[in-house]
């Protein structure tokens, strides 16, 4: 059954003057469809492109060319509607005001906003309600604009560093929240730095680098796609032994344990275990940080597309 598609971007670009006479390319080509209840992680180093494309779906910039469409509508109409909100690191908060007076005064600008009292519980603002903004913390504030983002009852939600200033436990916490308003149907779509959230979080990662979609798809195929695992053994081998390994790519060594990254793990463990007298074997696949960082380095290096998904293997001992 194919799911509906609540924010469709076909072919988008945008570019900034560069000071210099030229231009950046801040989006270059991307084409993204997103489906009702989705939770979308948005990956990339700084400069990849992904405060742009964010932008771009707030209707806070147009892009020069491409179609962007949030719910069959513009994006600011979308906004102006209440079928998409947004949830930002900075701004939109009076230091003065209580939690609760800030989100029952930003009800009273929407036609038919959702519950107060309902939006506060669900953000977990009521702990603080009674407490002045300015004395909130940063986690604190987040959570209040997380219950601001609700009152226009949106169907899509756009969050950037959504858990910055949180620890680990508000964190966890927090997406806990956010993963129950996708199980009722809310599309979240978040921009990150924790490479941890993603993969714990999103159920779908799109990775950007230079404007570029690297890679899209579930988080576990986007890990995947770096076409490496990791291979480690307990082996002490003459140098000879080292240089002959097949399959190889690189070679970290930590006391008696050795690890091979390696984009064919399953000839590398079945070559070790039957042809040498390596022993303790693990098989990993690589973690979303690696295959980050592997696919970033890939397209800065050679400007090559992304390679195709592989399946990751399954973690083995012998």
């Amino acid at each position: 059954m194919v799911q509906e598609s609540v924010i469709s971007a076909r072919n988008v670009h945008m570019s900034f003057p560069d000071g210099t006479g030229g231009h950046i390319r801040a989006v270059d080509g991307v084409d993204l469809e997103v489906a009702r209840g989705e939770v979308l992680a948005l990956l990339g180093p700084n400069g990849a492109g992904k405060t742009t494309l964010l932008d771009i779906l707030l209707g806070l910039t147009t892009a020069r060319s491409g179609d962007v469409s949030v719910g069959g509508q513009p994006p600011r109409a979308a906004v102006q509607t209440g079928r998409l909100s947004a949830l930002l690191q900075t701004g939109g908060l009076l230091p003065d005001l209580t939690a609760a007076e800030t989100v029952r005064m930003i009800a009273a600008l929407h036609a038919a906003p959702a519950d107060v009292d309902e939006v506060i519980d669900i953000a977990g603002v009521r702990p603080f309600a009674s407490r002045q903004v300015g004395k909130c913390s940063g986690g604190q504030q987040q959570r209040l604009r997380f219950a601001l983002a609700l009152l226009p009852r949106p169907e899509i939600i756009v969050l950037d560093e959504p858990t910055a200033g949180m620890d680990v436990s508000a964190r966890h916490e927090f997406w806990d929240r956010m993963r129950a308003q996708a199980d009722e149907g809310i599309t979240v779509i978040f921009a990150t730095h924790y490479l941890e959230e993603a993969e714990q979080f999103a159920r779908r990662t799109v990775l950007m680098n230079s404007g570029r979609v690297l890679a899209d798809g579930p988080t576990d195929e986007v890990r995947a796609r770096a076409g490496a695992a990791y291979v480690t053994v307990t082996w002490d081998p003459a140098a000879d032994e080292l240089e002959q390994l097949p399959f190889v790519i690189r070679t970290t060594r930590e006391g008696a344990r050795i690890t091979f990254r390696t984009e064919r793990p399953d000839e590398l463990a079945r070559h070790l275990l039957t042809s040498t007298d390596a022993h303790g074997l693990t098989v990993r696949p690589a973690s979303l940080e690696e295959a980050f960082r592997l696919l970033t380095e890939e397209s800065t290096d050679t400007g090559a597309p992304e390679r195709p998904a592989t399946a990751a293997p399954e973690e083995v001992s012998a």
